[in-house]
């Protein structure tokens, strides 16, 4: 089968697919991409795990910050905990809700806003707000020049010579 037959077989099964998660597989939110095709995920009871993106959908679907997708527990990971399964659209999304399967902890109304829970994560700044009080920083990287202004007078002398 080549390349191009099997990119198009695998859209269609995500697109066409209306199909609810089956036992054992669970709804999750993505919170991040951790990059080498592992993605930080968030269940709708609030736990955070990492999901790897199978070689089938690589290359294909693009999975951004605040995605659903339906995983499966993987049982010989540590920190990966998951492989995605499926990606969930919005036709996807309005039939699982439709069905009543839909978490309600991932509804707008009731959701934890990603950027409250990341805030949590991060350690408290010492920063006492003042940044327009805060020094410039120089990127050293950088090669330093100075420009030297001429004077009116050294321009007229060299417009006549």
């Amino acid at each position: 089968m080549s390349t191009a037959t099997k990119r198009k077989r695998v859209v269609k099964e995500i697109f066409d697919d209306f199909s609810l998660p089956k036992e054992g597989e669970q709804i999750v939110k993505v919170v991040c991409s951790k990059g080498n095709n592992l993605h930080e995920v968030m269940t709708a009871e609030g736990d955070l795990f990492l999901a790897s993106m199978p070689t089938k959908f690589r290359k294909i679907f693009w999975i951004k910050r605040g995605d659903y997708v339906v995983v499966e527990p993987i049982d010989e990971g540590y920190k990966v905990k998951a492989e995605i399964v499926s990606m969930l659209y919005k036709d996807r999304i309005k039939y699982i809700k439709e069905e009543g399967q839909w978490p309600q902890a991932f509804d707008k109304k009731t959701a934890i806003s990603v950027a409250h829970i990341l805030e949590d994560l991060l350690p408290p700044s010492d920063d006492s707000g003042d940044e327009d009080t805060a020094p410039m920083v120089v990127n050293s990287n950088r090669v330093q020049l100075e420009y030297q202004e001429e004077s009116e007078e050294e321009t007229d002398e060299e417009e006549e010579s």
